[in-house]
């Protein structure tokens, strides 16, 4: 099983960025892909994730209303769009995939390596 995350880099406080995690040894409709984050000094956080199965959805509070989750199951993909984001955003965003949905880091048995956000103020 391999989850390949892309999209990261640098933005001021304010912008967007949207970032992908590609799925392959897995079907992505049969699994719960999530985003998580961490920042130096900082525990890992649930970001997102979504159910490929029925399309059901969580975020966490410090994201809600700013970031969005979609599947593209044709492309074995979810993508994650972050607006207005903020210098607190700032972190290693890691995707992983889980049979459960949830924020909770043991729910998920896949993970991937990362792609680096950064966002300045």
């Amino acid at each position: 099983v391999q989850l390949q995350a892309s999209g990261g880099g640098l933005v001021q406080a304010g912008g967007s960025l949207r970032l992908s995690c590609a799925a392959s040894g897995i079907t992505s409709d049969d699994y719960v892909i999530g985003w998580f984050r961490q920042a130096p000094g900082k525990e890992r956080e649930g970001v997102s994730c979504i159910s490929g199965t029925d399309g059901s959805t969580y975020y966490g509070a410090s994201v809600k209303g700013r970031f969005t989750i979609s599947n593209d199951n044709a492309k074995n993909t979810v993508n994650l769009q972050m607006n207005n984001l903020k210098p607190d955003d700032t972190a290693l965003y890691l995707c992983a995939a889980s049979k459960r949905l949830g924020g909770k880091a043991y729910f998920y048995d896949y993970w991937g390596k990362g792609t680096l956000v950064t966002v300045s103020s």
